[in-house]
């Protein structure tokens, strides 16, 4: 098993930044997949961005914006944030991709989850 824990969310004005991290324990190889989603209230959870086989992907509305990264050494998982919009404004969750699959965007393919972080984007 894996356990996740994500932090670095907060309360940030329009056109500001922040930096999610999620670190990693437990069962963990260097080519596991990982994937940060949001969660805003009344809505389901979307695919943000993910890491992993040699290769990244980001929903449309956050590309040129949000950049993940990985820090294998540290078992972290990055998302610098920059540009923030209100519609930004969510709860972000880390997870680890089911180890074989290529659905990086789906929700249902994803075996773990952490407990999510605040991130609030208003002036």
């Amino acid at each position: 098993q894996v356990q996740l824990v994500e932090s670095g969310g907060g309360l940030v004005n329009p056109g500001g930044s922040l930096r999610l991290s999620c670190v990693a324990s437990g069962d963990i190889v260097s080519s596991d997949y990982w994937g940060w989603f949001r969660e805003a209230p009344g809505k389901e959870r979307e695919f943000v961005a993910s890491i992993g086989y040699g290769d990244t992907h980001y929903k449309n509305s956050v590309k040129g914006r949000f950049t993940i990264s990985a820090d294998n050494a540290k078992n972290t998982v990055y998302l610098q944030m920059d540009r923030l919009r209100p519609e930004d404004t969510a709860v972000y969750y880390c997870g680890r991709l089911q180890r074989g699959s290529f659905y990086y965007s789906r929700t249902q393919y994803y075996e773990a989850w952490g407990q999510g972080t605040q991130v609030s984007v208003s002036s």
